[in-house]
């Protein structure tokens, strides 16, 4: 079974209000078997004109596993909030 990657590209537009999805989603990944391995951090573009705001990548053991995250009624709540403070770009990805 081939590990499944959630990538997300956000903007953020409320800081203090993220801090409630900050202090309960890890949570709700964890549940699903989901890990961060990428949360923030210095981005360098080495090619293109890409460019991202804050970069998240979450593994999981299986997409069947990241969809279940995605679509937990718990993460739910969640998800409108990240989406009514922020904008961007989530893709779910298998890996190798």
């Amino acid at each position: 079974m081939c590990p499944a990657y959630l990538i997300a590209d956000i903007n953020l537009h409320d800081l203090e209000r993220y801090q409630d999805y900050i202090e309960n989603v890890p949570a709700l990944i964890k549940r699903h078997g989901g890990r961060y391995q990428v949360r923030g951090g210095d981005v360098n573009v080495l090619e293109g004109d890409y460019c991202p705001s804050r970069l998240v990548v979450l593994e999981f053991p299986s997409r069947v596993a990241a969809l279940a995250f995605y679509n937990d009624p718990d993460y739910e709540p969640y998800k409108r909030l990240r989406q009514s403070i922020s904008d961007g770009a989530l893709v779910l990805v298998e890996g190798c």
